[in-house]
């Protein structure tokens, strides 16, 4: 009897999907657990693995729109084969009497048959944070068939606000399910552990002395479906470079063609099999094809990325934000930093930059000026009397925002290693959650990237962000007299709704008294 596949239920808000893209054709074979197609939601792309061995029906095709629940394709088993239940059998039984019962699937007996007494632990997606429904796998430390040892880390895991790593959860051979690229539910199966498994290596062996003819079609099943075959992630990279499959060599197990493989690829060197494959009239065409082409290529847009511009577009929506500009002459701060940084360094083990000026800064008038340090909530307002400062971060994965804890209890010498230690987390992708939540107020440095001057978007539920830009040298006029200063233009964001002109104006004119005159911050005047 068919086995119906239905639209999975993939959050509370969703109510229909898209059918993406087809992996499999109608009327093939497929395997337990591969994947049969992707899906797409208004929040996410996922995908679909198939619940049984047998033959593939589709009954929805590519761009159908289906609610959740619906039938999407169905799978008939193949004849004489009781595919959902080999697994169990595998692990009760003795290996000659699986071979025994079922010797038309040589393909599940085979495998299972080293593990005599072995038990399967499934690797799901942990809870990591209220308000992350989803994870993508970004990279596996091991491949299918590996064994691993207990809290061994197998894989990392990115949300929309944190990069960690999923550990072991015993130790067994493992069997990867979901593949690098993929965007998982939490709760969604990543991966099995085989508990108590024997090395693969006896596989190869058993079916020489219980069916060698089985044996040949299952090594030829397995290496004709892995070998030069695509995991989902490095299909679409192929596609959007134009790169037929057959023309990237895979280093994944059996062949199979990794993300990596498919990244790494070269578009040019497709052309190289085409001769022996296609008629010389098409490889005409390919060399007669102009070399300076215009091409274009289409990426995914990361959880991180959608994660930051559907906040910067609420933010947009729901608050009456407004910017206020003013300058700030940096010669005090330069010079002082020029005559102190070999001696800070020395001491402290850390440079003397302009953050941990700017932020000491920030932290007193924040004091003076306590509703730029509040947030709304609902119809009411809540004012912090600490300063939790968030610095903006580019990471190589998107733009991330670490904070500082208590930044008004810290010397400049602790903001300036909290300011390192948390840039070089970002950087390498390590930064967690607790790190990047819970922020009172924001600074952005634009300036390190050539910015003159920005009009900074506030990081909700936060009320107010400080935008440093670059400094010029600039014409100014001190005392009646025209001279040339570091100038440095300062913009400051705000919530129209909690914060007044006259507050919003003040606190950067307080800003910019603190940093003119850097012997107030060390007097604390």
């Amino acid at each position: 009897m068919a086995i119906e596949m239905k639209v999975p239920a993939v959050g509370e808000s969703i109510t229909e999907v898209t059918v993406a893209t087809w992996n499999k054709k109608e009327g093939d074979h497929v395997k337990l657990d591969e994947v049969l197609c992707e899906l797409e939601s208004d929040k996410a792309t996922f995908e679909l693995p198939a619940e049984a061995e047998g033959i593939l029906h589709i009954v929805a095709s590519e761009g159908d729109v289906l609610p959740i629940g619906s039938v999407i394709c169905s799978i008939e088993p193949a004849a004489g084969a009781s595919i959902p239940a080999a697994p169990v059998v595998a692990e009760a039984a003795p290996a000659a009497s699986v071979v025994q019962a079922d010797a038309t699937p040589a393909p599940v007996a085979v495998a299972a048959a080293p593990a005599t007494n072995a038990t399967v632990l499934e690797i799901k997606v942990p809870a990591v944070g209220e308000s992350i429904t989803e994870v993508t796998v970004s990279v596996w430390n091991k491949k299918s068939g590996d064994s691993v040892k207990l809290d061994e880390v197998i894989c990392e895991l990115e949300s929309d606000k944190a990069t960690f790593e999923l550990p072991a959860e015993a130790s067994g051979i493992l069997e990867i399910v979901a593949e690098s690229g993929s965007v998982v539910g939490i709760g969604g199966l990543l991966a099995k552990i085989t508990v108590g498994a024997v090395a693969a290596a006896p596989v190869a062996d058993a079916p020489a002395v219980v069916a060698p003819a089985a044996s040949a079609s299952v090594v030829a099943a397995d290496s004709s479906y892995a070998a030069g075959h695509p995991s989902p992630a490095a299909a679409k990279i192929l596609d959007e470079k134009g790169i037929a499959a057959n023309a990237v060599a895979g280093s994944g197990v059996g062949g199979r063609i990794t993300k990596e493989d498919a990244q790494n690829a070269v578009p040019g060197a497709q052309a190289a099999p085409a001769p022996s494959v296609t008629a010389p009239s098409v490889a005409s065409a390919v060399s007669n094809s102009p070399s300076d082409a215009r091409g274009v290529r289409r990426e995914k847009m990361s959880s991180l990325r959608k994660t930051v511009a559907r906040r910067l577009v609420a933010v947009k929506n729901e608050t009456a934000m407004l910017t206020t500009f003013n300058e700030v002459d940096m010669k005090p701060v330069m010079d002082l930093r020029s005559k102190y940084k070999d001696k800070f360094k020395e001491k402290h083990g850390v440079g003397l930059g302009f953050m941990s000026f700017f932020t000491k800064a920030v932290c007193v008038a924040l004091k003076e000026f306590p509703s730029v340090n509040a947030k709304i909530d609902g119809e009411e307002m809540i004012f912090h009397d600490y300063c939790d400062i968030s610095i903006a971060v580019s990471a190589p994965k998107g733009l991330v925002v670490p904070v500082i804890r208590s930044a008004e209890h810290l010397s400049l010498a602790g903001i300036e290693s909290e300011v390192v230690r948390l840039a070089v987390k970002a950087r390498d992708n390590k930064l967690s959650l607790e790190e990047m939540s819970g922020g009172t107020f924001t600074i952005t440095n634009g300036g390190v990237f050539g910015s003159m001057l920005s009009t900074p978007i506030i990081n909700a539920p936060q009320v107010a962000i400080l935008g440093m830009h670059n400094i010029v040298e600039r014409a100014v006029v001190v005392d009646g007299q025209i001279v040339v200063r570091p100038i440095m233009y300062l913009a400051l964001s705000y919530d129209h709704r909690i914060i007044d002109g006259k507050e919003s104006v003040s606190f950067l004119v307080r800003v910019k008294q603190l940093l003119e005159d850097p012997a107030r911050l060390l007097l604390d005047i």
